[in-house]
């Protein structure tokens, strides 16, 4: 019997089959290819299901970067050390930096002391023991992923990379290096793990904006949010005893106890940078960047904080200070009047905050800061910039985009740069800027609009 000419590439095969049985193969490889030409394609990984991708909206991805989040190929990064805000900017940098290889980011470990200050104290502090693990996820689903370790199927099998470092290792080598391991037969591996450097110190690729994202997703754990509950309490509620006892009665309208009933009594939260050693430090910073806009003295702060435009007067001013001054009576003396200043010691909380590590310490008194109906502090602190940040990011869901000269909801301040009426500059952050670069170095020059 003939065979159908379009069976005879199965025959030369040794595919010696009838001409029904030719026709129904022939039929079935037709279907097949119909259906890859016709219907989209939405595995776009090899050898990675539809399962495994949480995919993006319209967001702009670096280098052609494809539209998803591999939940089955990670980023693991080193211990992530320093002060708070340093580690969440290297948080943030590694989760940037996983993002961009297309990789979900092993939950790191924090430090819960300064590292540099207390080396025998170096300990680490899993990320869900400062941060909420499931709330991070579910607000930046689609943007950057977290995973843990259980997650990994061999590991064993992990893949080093060792970044540089040093004046020649620049941006555009370390953004070579990344674009190379984005490829295969890196993308083969099912850990990448970096080595060798702290995520603080990688070259910074990315815009404030996607900084900003990640940030909004770091919501401390209620253990964290409840202290600091308690701290901003404890400021309101001495706020409106001291109100009360400086205003009469007749004068507001109504009794004191009313009054606190209203609303809530408003507290301003100055970050004072006036320890030994950053005076130490912004002053040789001065010199080497011939910066005069960097330091302030503790008359200074003061003499600012009292001359801000609009600030209704009595009000509790809360100092954000190094616990070695809580007793240097000096710095509660000298305020202007009608500010009436507190600090831990005084408010009656230091032992909430010494039950704790450095690092829940400096996040309870981030997040009463952030609380703050004003905010002052220093633009070359990257503990302040991240308030400003936030605050910003606040500022900029009511729909202002600006506090120049118009009174705003949680304003923000720097002291070290004057600003109108001898009071110090208003400041709101450049969301708008291409790197992170003056937020986590500092910057004398801010400016009342985003």
């Amino acid at each position: 019997m003939d065979v159908p000419p379009y069976c005879r590439n199965f025959k030369v095969l040794g595919c010696h089959l009838n001409s029904f049985a030719c026709k129904c193969v022939v039929l079935a490889v037709t279907a097949l290819v119909i259906r890859a030409v016709l219907l989209p394609t939405f595995s776009i990984f090899d050898g990675t299901e539809q399962d495994n991708l949480v995919f993006i909206g319209n967001l702009s991805l670096s280098f052609g970067q494809k539209s998803g989040v591999r939940k089955d190929k990670f980023l693991e990064v080193p211990q992530i050390v320093w002060g708070l805000n340093n580690q969440k900017i290297a948080f943030a940098r590694a989760c940037l930096t996983a993002r961009l290889l297309n990789r979900t980011l092993l939950m790191p470990s924090l430090s819960a002391s300064l590292f540099y200050k207390e080396v025998e104290l170096l300990e680490p502090i899993s990320f869900d023991k400062v941060f909420e693990f499931k709330k991070f996820n579910s607000l930046c689903n689609g943007f950057v992923q977290l995973g843990e370790l259980s997650d990994v199927r061999n590991r064993t099998g992990a893949f080093e990379l060792q970044k540089g470092s040093g004046r020649r290792w620049t941006p555009e080598r370390d953004m070579d290096q990344l674009k190379q391991h984005n490829e295969d037969p890196y993308n083969e591996y099912e850990v990448i793990r970096i080595v060798g450097k702290n995520p603080f110190l990688w070259h910074d690729h990315w815009p404030v904006k996607d900084y900003a994202k990640i940030f909004e997703c770091m919501v401390l754990v209620d253990e964290i949010m409840n202290e600091a509950d308690k701290v901003v309490s404890r400021i309101r509620e001495i706020g409106a005893a001291q109100v009360s006892s400086r205003k009469e009665s007749a004068q507001i309208g109504i009794s004191p106890a009313e009054n606190s009933l209203v609303q809530p009594v408003p507290y301003v939260a100055v970050h004072m940078r006036i320890e030994i050693d950053w005076m130490i430090h912004c002053k040789k910073l001065e010199q080497r960047s011939n910066i005069t806009q960097i330091c302030s003295s503790k008359e200074e702060i003061m003499e600012r904080v009292g001359n801000i435009v609009g600030l209704k007067t009595p009000v509790v001013v809360y100092l954000a200070i190094a616990d070695s001054l809580l007793h240097d009576p000096s710095i509660l003396n000298g305020w202007k009047e009608g500010l009436i200043p507190f600090e831990k010691k005084k408010l009656g909380v230091e032992g909430n905050y010494k039950k704790f590590s450095y690092l829940i310490q400096s996040a309870i008194d981030y997040e009463v800061c952030l609380r703050a109906d004003v905010f002052v502090g220093n633009s070359f602190s990257t503990f302040s910039n991240l308030i400003v940040l936030d605050r910003t990011q606040k500022l900029l869901r009511t729909g202002v985009t600006s506090s120049c000269g118009v009174d705003v909801r949680w304003p923000s301040y720097a002291y070290n740069i004057l600003g109108e009426s001898k009071g110090p500059q208003r400041w709101m952050t450049n969301m708008s800027g291409s790197s992170l670069q003056a937020i986590s170095y500092g910057s004398n020059d801010i400016s009342c609009r985003v």
